[in-house]
């Protein structure tokens, strides 16, 4: 019995390591404007085989290919990426919008040191046709680890990230550096209840744009009402040190909920409010709702269909009037859904609506209001074993009260992977 709850407990720790890291970036600022390339899993296997077995799970990791690299307690799982994309009025700057060429090439390592360590180093080469954008060599590095003694369930997630992209954010390319640290534990009081906690640390360095230093501690109780529901209360403060303008601090208090429904549909779901300070600024708190909810939905061994929204607040990468902080209020509805087609090939298609208001420290400052909508198409043919050529399009559409930051457009392409 008690094991069951354990497995649990490892799922909520898997799940606070892994926030962010579906669409292969983790906690940072500003949103990519270029299709997001197939994320790679970072979860040392005695993590994601606490995910497989967990009740309160839909969708299952897909199994690894054998590695023919192993030596003493590591496994070497190399992988290299190629993607080739035209995109239509890419941004350059708030005003100018160009049409590009862009080429990727990502070679990775992901290595694995016995079932509870990983870690992976991925740079990315990308090339533009036009002059207008800089070509640049991005750096992504994951280090991840989760462990069970008696009733502790411990993780850790370790990332640095050096880009430089197109932001819906900034309306242009900007390059930032982010360090994030993130330190879990649950214990398992009894039977059904359950305690988690975690402390996490966010250092963005944005070149021209706000740089920001973040920590903030959460806890969280838990109760298993019956083996395929979960409920929790949570708590969380932070406090946010800025480049420029105001630092602020802030309390969250939060409810949530996990049910498997049937061995074929999960919904998980959480409400809750933020207070929000201005500390160095005559501006009035910020009271906000944050809240989300997902549903997992497999009707089919091949056929996986995702249901999300998600409301957050986080500090902004601009600044406002003579250099005020801004927060950003953001609101996300998203689908997803996953289909194979004749045995080898596999059809993605993803989709939602994201809302984002900037509310600055210096309330004479208007408020920006972005409603920006993305369509996401893939199409895959594995071969093989280990590789993958696909064809991807994406749509986008950013209409913004302030009109300079508004454009449409569209990226099509193809790519060819290996994983190992």
């Amino acid at each position: 019995m008690k094991t069951r709850f354990r497995v649990c407990g490892a799922l909520r720790l898997l799940s606070g390591l892994v926030t962010g890291l579906v669409c292969g970036v983790l906690p940072g600022l500003g949103q990519v404007i270029l299709a997001p390339p197939p994320a790679i899993s970072i979860t040392p296997p005695a993590v994601e085989q606490a995910q497989t077995n967990n009740p309160m799970v839909v969708f299952t990791p897909e199994e690894a290919p054998e590695t023919p690299f192993r030596w003493e307690w590591f496994t070497f799982r190399p992988h290299a990426l190629y993607r080739f994309l035209y995109a239509t009025a890419l941004p350059v700057t708030v005003t100018d919008r160009v049409r590009t060429t862009v080429q990727e090439i990502a070679p990775g390592l992901l290595v694995n040191v016995g079932q509870h360590w990983s870690v992976d180093y991925t740079p990315t080469l990308r090339f533009y046709s036009s002059r207008a954008f800089e070509d640049t060599l991005d750096h992504s590095v994951r280090l991840m680890a989760g462990t069970t003694y008696q009733d502790w369930t411990l993780g850790l997630l370790q990332t640095y990230d050096k880009t430089s992209q197109p932001l819906v954010e900034t309306g242009t390319q900007t390059d930032q550096e982010t360090f994030y640290t993130r330190l879990s534990a649950s214990y398992q009081i009894n039977s059904q209840m359950s305690a988690d906690g975690a402390v996490s640390q966010r250092i963005v360095s944005a070149d021209v744009f706000q740089s920001s230093k973040e920590w903030s501690p959460s806890t969280w109780l838990n109760y298993q009402f019956w083996p395929r529901f979960d409920a929790g209360l949570g708590l969380a403060g932070g406090y946010v040190d800025v480049e420029t303008g105001s630092d602020m601090s802030y309390e969250r208090f939060q409810v949530r909920a996990n049910w498997r429904a049937t061995d074929k549909l999960a919904l998980r779901a959480h409400a809750g409010a933020e207070w929000r300070q201005f500390l160095d600024s005559d501006a009035d708190d910020e009271l906000n709702p944050v809240a989300g909810a997902q549903v997992q939905y497999q009707p089919f061994e091949h056929t996986r269909l995702s249901l999300g929204v998600n409301r957050t607040v986080d500090v902004s990468l601009l600044t406002a009037g003579a250099g005020e902080s801004q927060v950003i209020e953001m609101t996300e509805v998203t689908a997803q859904l996953s289909q194979r087609l004749l045995e080898h090939f596999q059809l993605e298609l993803g989709g939602g609506y994201f809302r984002g208001e900037y509310t600055a420290a210096d309330p004479t400052v208007p408020d920006r209001k972005d409603d920006f909508f993305r369509f996401n198409a893939r199409l895959g043919w594995r071969f093989l074993r280990r590789g993958t050529v696909a064809l991807f399009y994406q749509y986008t559409d950013l209409r913004s009260n302030f009109a300079a930051y508004g454009f449409s457009g569209h990226q099509t392409g193809f790519e060819l992977e290996f994983r190992y």
